[in-house]
């Protein structure tokens, strides 16, 4: 679909991952912490997966979780990835020794279909809690329950 991407076998293509967790192990929801990272996926898959390859992004503390308010938080990275994809910048690469124009292509996100939520601004609760069959979505209501 985009050739001229493709072109440059040294242009990246990132998964961005994201997910909330308590940072005092406790079950209390007093603070939240949601890392977000950014995976290479141009390596081998018994390397993309590795610490040293992945790269924090971004910390988002606060007193509870975003919500629907994390794309505040995320408005910063996405400028920097779009700058990254629609015009790139010069990079030096010392194997070849030479200097080409590296673009980065947002190629997938990780999270939970909750999170999934938050980041999509799509509904992911109720009757009709999924993304893509709306209002067909099938359900079923536990009798003395409101779920």
């Amino acid at each position: 679909m985009y050739l001229d991407f493709g072109k440059e076998t040294r242009n990246l293509r990132l998964g961005l991952a994201t997910d909330g967790m308590n940072p005092y192990g406790s079950l209390s929801t007093q603070h939240s912490l949601w890392p977000v990272f950014l995976v290479i996926y141009n390596l081998p898959p018994w390397l993309c997966m590795k610490q040293k390859y992945m790269m924090l992004s971004m910390m988002i503390s606060g007193l509870r979780q975003p919500g629907n308010d994390i794309d505040v938080y995320l408005s910063p990275l996405i400028e920097d990835l779009t700058k990254l994809w629609d015009e790139g910048v010069l990079v030096f690469d010392g194997f070849q020794n030479e200097t080409f124009h590296l673009r980065i292509m947002l190629f997938c996100t990780i999270y939970y279909f909750l999170a999934y939520g938050n980041l999509s601004e799509n509904n992911v609760k109720g009757h009709h809690a999924c993304p893509i069959c709306e209002e067909d979505t099938s359900y079923m209501q536990l009798k003395h329950d409101k779920k």
